[in-house]
């Protein structure tokens, strides 16, 4: 099989090192290149074409958001994990919106990087716990305001998961490939910063975009009606 390439990206040689021997020891992980900036992030990104981006979010000059941006105007499919001091919902909102695959803080643990970086290889939207309990917090706090971060087709596209529909079935309906569906998929999760397809379900309900009995019968549990056989 193939092995992984990864782009580290921090202008600290000291880090780099540390992820280089972390990342390395991981059977099916190389890294193929190392930048310092923005700059010469971009360069190494279009030279290597590197499965997966880990990227430091504070670089000299311009940021590793900005970096991001280039990154995905060259390549829409680049998988981005962006590493940063900050666990606050809205700065890694930010970096989801922009494009990002993923979003670890410098407090997680190896392990947690380590299974961040096979879920971005492998096509799946990743966060480090603190910052998803961050996100899930916020959106306890005003549910409303999901509607505010979340596109009109993604808004679609979690209103027909909630509803039971499949993927391949939401991608016929929207005229989208399959693939595109899965990436909406992900990026609602991590925007609305839960893990499971119930958990989407109760959301949606809690917002008004299906009704229960759209529902019920697609729940891998049983929702209580408040009926009762006589």
């Amino acid at each position: 099989m193939k092995p992984v390439s990864i782009l580290l990206v921090d202008d600290h040689p000291v880090v780099r090192e540390g992820y280089r021997r972390l990342l390395e020891r991981q059977p099916g992980f190389t890294v193929c290149a190392e930048a310092v900036d923005a700059d010469s992030a971009y360069e190494a990104f279009c030279r290597h074409q590197p499965d997966v981006v880990v990227m430091d979010m504070l670089l000299p000059g311009a940021s590793g958001l900005d970096a991001l941006r280039h990154i995905r105007q060259r390549d829409a499919d680049a998988r981005v994990l962006m590493v940063t001091m900050h666990s606050g919902a809205s700065m890694a909102l930010k970096v989801l919106e922009a494009g990002a695959w993923g979003y670890v803080t410098k407090s997680s643990g190896p392990k947690e990087l380590i299974r961040a970086v096979t879920a971005v290889a492998q096509g799946e939207q990743a966060l480090c716990d603190d910052t998803r309990q961050a996100i899930a917090t916020q959106r306890l706090a005003d549910p409303m305001a999901v509607l505010d971060g979340l596109g009109a087709r993604e808004v679609e596209i979690l209103r027909l998961v909630a509803s039971g529909h499949t993927s391949d079935a939401i991608a016929d309906t929207l005229n989208l490939s399959e693939k595109t569906v899965r990436n909406y998929h992900y990026a609602i999760k991590s925007k609305i910063g839960v893990r499971t397809d119930a958990q989407l379900v109760w959301f949606a309900l809690s917002l008004g975009l299906i009704r229960l009995d759209d529902v019920t019968s697609a729940l891998p549990f049983p929702v209580p009606t408040g009926r009762t056989n006589d």
